[in-house]
């Protein structure tokens, strides 16, 4: 996840992963591992797949607390957006994408 981190910023970032897959036997570590590619698969999840439902479930903002930006825009690039069931979150993140494009390109 994202570096220099309090203890309650993991605590949050730990119950909002945990909400997503309350339903499913996946541990918080294995999705944490499965967002930073440190494994293929958390339960049914791949890396992509996960990110959708983090873009269907949260807020941006929240996102962002999640992830580190170049990691959203390597998802954002990776995934699938047309996947998404709201085609408005779809061009929502397209958006974003190329915004958090130009603004990444910038800061280097």
């Amino acid at each position: 996840m994202k570096g220099e981190q309090t203890p309650n910023d993991q605590q949050e970032i730990k119950k909002l992963l945990s909400n997503l897959v309350w339903d499913y036997n996946i541990s918080v570590e294995d999705l944490q591992d499965l967002i930073e590619g440190r494994r293929k698969r958390a339960g049914h999840y791949t890396r992509e797949h996960f990110f959708l439902k983090l873009l269907e479930s949260y807020s941006w903002f929240t996102i962002l607390k999640i992830l580190p930006p170049e990691q959203i825009l390597d998802l954002l690039e990776r995934s699938n957006l047309n996947k998404l069931k709201r085609k408005s979150l779809a061009k929502k993140y397209e958006y974003i994408q190329k915004r958090l494009q130009q603004a990444l390109s910038a800061s280097n």
